[in-house]
């Protein structure tokens, strides 16, 4: 963008700096941490990111590899782009409290609904099975609550059949899947979905999107979704940026910011919410409790696309961890690519992560611990 010309102003000369939004506290525990798993479970690249979902400001966006900016000349090249908001990944199952939200907002399903968890089912040549379903089977009639915790493929599957393919792919594009957030860093990339005739006509392909598979975007455009939920439904621009400053404290220039788009119902967003929270508290989530604190989260453990089509052997692990579900203010996401081990999942892998950042943040952000639950 032009330089504000406020800085232009005689009355202002002197020096002046650019704030950020991010905390260098928690940005040097989240790195740190970080660091840490990527090294620990020997994966190809890692991000932790924290987010103010009411404002939109970044508090820590760490991710690996990094560089050391004093030397940047000694660093790989493709290490001085920030892989968060250049690279696309498919998000897996943190895609599947998106698609609750949908569902509850299209009035489709009521929270208290049960659908049929089957354990597998077949789309013509294409076989979709939960994760478990070697050793848990079939589940029968489930809450959709209990579609989030145990991450429910078939259950997910299930919910958004309800919906005409043509008006889930409106959906998606109302939640701007292939639109840039607009953050105000670089070479920001723009999601990637199968065009709307391919969507329509392949049952396969909302399927698949029902647990976050056959689409991608950026990390940085799955934390601005997942804000919609702890917000009350809102597209909030996530920026870095604060504003200009003076020697002596003035804020002489503050970028705009454009008006948030609303997306969902803040009824609706509780209710996810409150799904969420049982995720963690009895589901596949519970390595992320922070006892004393109300936290709602999700695991996602998706396949890789491979080059030459369909998938292979490696995995994206994550975890989206939003607080506290009491007053939801903050989003804490992670995201592990290519994690080694037999025992790689997005609970094992970043849910900790996101318990180790979350305990930092409330320290500094002087966060009281939640009321008990009514």
């Amino acid at each position: 963008p032009d330089a504000p010309a406020a800085l232009s102003d005689p009355l202002l000369a002197g020096n002046v700096s650019l704030r950020l939004t991010l905390d260098s506290r928690l940005q040097r525990s989240a790195q740190q941490e970080l660091q840490a798993v990527v090294d620990r479970h020997h994966a190809k690249r890692g991000t932790v990111m924290v987010m103010d979902a009411h404002s939109g400001e970044m508090l820590a966006l760490a991710s690996v590899p990094t560089y050391d900016p004093n030397q940047y000349y000694k660093a790989d090249l493709s290490d001085l782009r920030s892989w968060v908001v250049s690279d696309l990944y498919e998000p897996g199952s943190t895609f599947k409290p998106i698609n609750i939200a949908i569902a509850l907002e299209a009035g489709l399903i009521t929270r208290d609904e049960l659908v049929n968890d089957s354990g597998q089912m077949q789309f013509g040549q294409w076989k979709i099975r939960n994760h478990d379903y070697a050793t848990a089977g079939g589940r029968g009639p489930i809450s959709i609550t209990d579609v989030l915790k145990y991450s429910s493929n078939v259950g997910m599957v299930r919910i958004m059949q309800k919906m005409p393919a043509a008006d889930y792919y409106t959906w998606l594009q109302r939640l701007g899947l292939d639109q840039p957030t607009g953050i105000d860093l670089p070479t920001e990339a723009a999601g990637q979905m199968k065009d709307r005739e391919q969507f329509v006509k392949s049952k396969v392909e909302s399927a698949t999107t029902a647990f976050g598979q056959g689409f991608s975007l950026s990390p940085i455009k799955m934390m601005q979704l997942q804000a919609t939920l702890a917000n009350g439904g809102k597209l909030v621009v996530p920026h870095v940026v604060s504003g200009m400053v003076a020697d002596d404290g003035r804020v002489v220039w503050s970028p705009e910011r454009p008006e948030p788009k609303s997306i969902f119902s803040p009824q609706t967003t509780q209710q996810v919410l409150d799904m969420m929270e049982a995720v963690v508290d009895s589901g596949t989530g519970n390595p992320a409790k922070l006892p004393g604190y109300r936290i709602g989260g999700k695991t996602g453990t998706a396949q890789k696309a491979a080059a030459s089509g369909g998938y292979g052997r490696g995995r994206v692990t994550s975890f989206v961890g939003i607080l506290p579900i009491d007053e939801p203010r903050y989003v804490v996401l992670a995201i592990i690519d290519e994690p080694q081990g037999d025992d790689a999942y997005g609970s094992t892998v970043a849910a900790p992560l996101v318990k180790k950042v979350t305990e930092a943040l409330v320290v500094l952000e002087g966060l009281p611990p939640s009321a008990p639950k009514p």
